[in-house]
């Protein structure tokens, strides 16, 4: 925090002020890590909310948000990666490590048509014995037995990149492989924060900051599409949050392939690294944060896994779009809560004034009529 507002003080021989930064954002002009090192020690709750709003507003109508039901499959729980902030995996040849059969997927993608959701993330870690053909067959089934009934995000871009690397292929043929067996998304998953730093220390064994944008990009260049995600609550500085959002963004510069970004808060039961949560209220302000800064991304979405009832109040600091999980082993492991009242929790951001929608999965250009 200090090392941002010296830079600052140094090449310009003042501080900027909240009011400063403020109209800048006003005018729809483009922030920097100081201003929002600014905006985050120096603004009220009130005017990062008011700010958040104003940008958001450039996007979308003010008193609508949208939300889809989704499912998290996680087809294994076997992982190499051993993530300190981790309370999920099991290494290999260990009691308790299990992969899905597809008779198992099929069953768990049945159960979500039964609540009318039709968005399925799949999840499970680095599993040294599964091979790309093991990826590619059950996606290839699971479209070939549902068509477009239901979407999928296939992977996270830290797995893409391990069984990438397993299969000995470039990421550009490993997504053209994903491809053609019916996969459309790849999320941004594994990302956490973006910083060499933050990696060395709690996750040495996955991929570099560098290496995971070179495989996001080679992703959105196959004609897939891609999302940014972002966990905050670990021990990270503010100077490692902003520079997450400021490669955030980018990248978007460069490729244009982020459909949203969603924030959550790292969940620390059960988990090496342990810990306490933070506070709903440092969620909201850096979910705020990051609707200012990043204005070259349309949706930014709140969390309702991890931040249960209040992730709707994200909505009033810049958030437009929210699912509603019925399942992720992952962080259910760590402590998360699901509610599967669905009909109650929709009728909170109801209560709020907003008129809430229902989205369906979107497809990339040049795959919506692939069956």
């Amino acid at each position: 925090m200090l090392s941002i507002m010296h830079t600052v003080a140094e090449s310009t021989g003042v501080f900027p002020s909240v009011r400063d930064v403020a109209a800048r954002v006003e005018a729809g002009e483009r922030i920097t890590r100081e201003d929002a090192a600014v905006l985050w020690n120096e603004a009220t709750d009130e005017e990062l909310r008011y700010l958040a709003r104003q940008v958001r507003d450039r996007f979308h109508e003010p008193d609508r948000a949208t939300y889809m039901i989704m499912r998290i499959i996680n087809y294994t729980n076997v992982c190499v990666a051993q993530c300190d902030y981790c309370a999920f995996y099991v290494l290999p040849n260990r009691p308790g490590g299990y992969v899905l059969s597809h008779e198992e997927v099929f069953a768990k993608i049945e159960e979500l048509l039964a609540v009318d959701g039709d968005l399925v993330g799949f999840n499970g870690g680095f599993n040294p014995k599964l091979s790309l053909d093991y990826y590619c067959d059950l996606f290839a089934a699971v479209r070939e037995r549902y068509g477009n009934r239901v979407e999928f995000y296939a992977l996270t871009v830290a797995e893409f990149m391990f069984l990438a690397d397993r299969a000995n292929l470039s990421y550009r043929d490993a997504a053209e492989r994903l491809r053609e067996a019916g996969v459309y998304w790849i999320t941004g998953g594994g990302s956490e924060i973006l910083t060499e730093d933050f990696r060395s220390r709690h996750a040495k064994f996955k991929y570099t900051v560098r290496e995971y944008f070179e495989a996001q990009e080679a992703i959105v260049e196959t004609g897939l599409r891609t999302t940014a995600t972002m966990v905050i609550g670990f021990d990270e500085t503010l100077d490692e949050r902003l520079e997450h959002l400021e490669r955030t963004r980018d990248f978007q510069d460069r490729t244009g392939g982020l459909f949203s970004f969603l924030c959550w808060s790292y969940m620390p039961w059960g988990t090496p690294l342990g810990g306490e949560p933070i506070s709903p209220l440092e969620y909201l302000r850096h979910l705020a944060l990051a609707r200012i800064f990043l204005d070259n991304v349309r949706h930014i979405r709140t969390s309702v896994l991890t931040a249960n009832e209040n992730a709707f109040q994200g909505l009033e600091y810049g958030a437009d779009d929210f699912d509603l999980p019925i399942e992720d082993e992952v962080t259910q492991k760590a402590g998360a809560r699901i509610d599967l009242n669905l009909e109650r929790l929709l009728a909170i951001p109801r209560e709020m004034g907003y008129r809430v929608e229902y989205r369906h999965p979107e497809r990339p250009a040049g795959l919506a009529g692939a069956a």
